[in-house]
């Protein structure tokens, strides 16, 4: 029997084999379909918020009403002791309350230190889309609630009440943050259209000084949301937020390459690098980038973070620490 495969025969099967390996191992580089749509949100009540913004995404609805309806339903929660009814007041025993949000179009708007006011992230919209500014505080912020038609509300419920006369009477300093005093939610979400949001609300620290403000309004620290890029807000003791723009940093190491698990330790390391006293608080960062990717980080143990995308459902996920 003749032997007909010549050289040629064998450098023609040659290249070709090299041909599809190299096609099939650029195949495997090659940019996965981004995941629309998505939602991301901080502690185990990001659950229910996540359900109300997927409601709205999964009909095709917008990104930033996705995030604004989200953490209104947080808001609602009076179980919920660290956001809007029902959050733990100041030294004073008055609730005040903090929030922001942000679009695609890198417009935004937040309130801080709003009190007598059920949903102040629906506020801070309103100061984003209906006023030249970004920020309104105190008793303008309030103002300017009541002429676009907020009722007040008593946001101080029994039980938050009850709290604070027992703090009080203990005459201890107000409690760090961490696990049990994680004082925000923090929502991103990522449309059909590829666009994303963010939102950010909290009754702040409980039993703080009167007037403080921490990280959960500030566009940069508490939140931030580059359509190009990727989204990230924040958790945790705003104070070290802030001294590190935590969200912003998340979202510019995005930017750099970094993917959203990366970005979100690069920032709780930049935190740390900031606060000789990081191994007493907690800080936490979870990010959401253009193609679906998602990243969540913290100082110590029990940082939790719930998603919301068509394959996994919603589930809460614990989120890896630095200790």
């Amino acid at each position: 029997m003749t032997n007909t495969f010549d050289r040629r025969d064998l450098l023609v099967t040659a290249v070709g084999g090299a041909l599809l390996t190299q096609c099939s191992a650029e195949s495997e580089r090659a940019p996965q379909p981004p995941k629309r749509p998505v939602v991301v949100s901080t502690w185990e009540h990001g659950l229910a918020a996540n359900e109300a913004a997927w409601q709205i995404l999964e009909q095709g609805g917008g990104a930033l009403d996705a995030a604004e309806a989200g953490v209104r339903v947080t808001e609602a929660d009076p179980s919920v002791t660290t956001v809007g009814i029902g959050g733990l007041p100041d030294r004073n025993g008055r609730v005040s309350l903090d929030a922001c949000i942000m679009g695609p179009d890198g417009d935004c708007g937040s309130v801080a230190g709003l009190e007598e006011t059920l949903h102040p992230i629906s506020v801070a919209r309103r100061v984003m889309e209906q006023t030249p500014h970004v920020m309104l505080v105190g008793q303008g912020a309030q103002d300017f609630a009541r002429s676009q038609g907020f009722e007040a509300v008593d946001l101080l419920t029994p039980e938050a009440e009850a709290a604070w006369r027992e703090w009080r009477a203990t005459g201890e300093e107000a409690p760090v943050i961490d696990a049990e005093n994680h004082d925000t939610i923090g929502l991103l979400a990522l449309d059909q259209q590829g666009d994303l949001a963010g939102a950010c609300t909290t009754s702040g620290a409980k039993f703080k000084l009167p007037g403080r403000v921490g990280d959960s309004p500030l566009i940069g620290p508490g939140l931030y949301v580059d359509n190009e890029v990727g989204a990230a807000t924040a958790t945790g003791w705003g104070e070290a937020v802030i001294r590190a723009v935590g969200s912003f940093l998340v979202v510019e190491r995005m930017r750099a390459g970094r993917t959203a698990q990366q970005a979100c330790e690069d920032a709780v390391d930049r935190v740390i690098s900031k606060n000789p006293d990081w191994r007493s608080i907690q800080v936490g960062f979870i990010a959401l980038s253009t193609a679906g990717d998602v990243g969540g980080f913290c100082i110590d143990r029990g940082f939790e973070f719930a998603v919301r995308d068509g394959e996994r459902g919603n589930v809460l996920l614990p989120g890896p620490s630095r200790l």
